[in-house]
């Protein structure tokens, strides 16, 4: 019973982490990379699908994506998507593909997207904590029913206080790199 809530907790707390490295994919440094658009939805014959499965996305110089419809009609559509989308990104066709080039950071936009990062890792560092309180409250409903004794309770929530703590030094670590990438020049 004590393992399997310790385990949906780890599950719970690498998930957490997921999310955040998805959310950083989305905080665009300098350098051009196609996961940036990962995010964005193309209406394809009604449905909004993700635009990797309806184009090639492929890095040029380092500084522009080039986009590759599979179908040339879509052209129009996957523009107004990039368009429409929270990048701030300017995308320009020439009939077969798109090109869409990183504008250079500015000091300031920097800064708010290092915020952005920060916020980001907030969130993360509060659903760890709230994974760490359910699983808790889960052993203390397990001790109050006498299922498990105080002890086991306790080494219980110090395995998961060990999680939590290797869990918010990962997020940190990836706020740290995320965040040094974003100064970098």
């Amino acid at each position: 019973m004590i393992d399997e809530i310790i385990a949906d907790a780890e599950e719970r707390m690498q998930k957490s982490l997921a999310a955040l490295e998805d959310a950083f994919k989305r905080i665009r440094t300098g350098r051009a990379h196609p996961s940036l658009l990962d995010g964005i939805q193309v209406s394809y014959y009604g449905a909004d699908t993700p635009l990797n499965q309806l184009a090639n996305v492929t890095v040029e110089e380092g500084r522009s994506l080039v986009i590759s419809p599979w179908e040339k009609n879509l052209i129009g559509e996957v523009e107004k998507a990039i368009l429409k989308s929270d990048l701030g990104l300017n995308p320009s066709n020439n009939g077969d593909t798109i090109r869409v080039p990183m504008p250079p950071l500015t000091e300031e936009t920097r800064r708010e997207f290092t915020k952005q990062a920060k916020a980001e890792t907030e969130n993360a560092r509060v659903a760890i904590r709230n994974i760490r309180r359910d699983a808790n409250s889960d052993f203390k409903d397990l001790e109050k029913e006498k299922e498990i004794s105080e002890d086991e309770q306790r080494r219980a929530e110090e395995q998961v206080q060990k999680l939590t703590d290797k869990y918010i030094a990962e997020v940190e670590a990836s706020y740290q790199v995320k965040e040094e990438d974003l100064l970098s020049f």
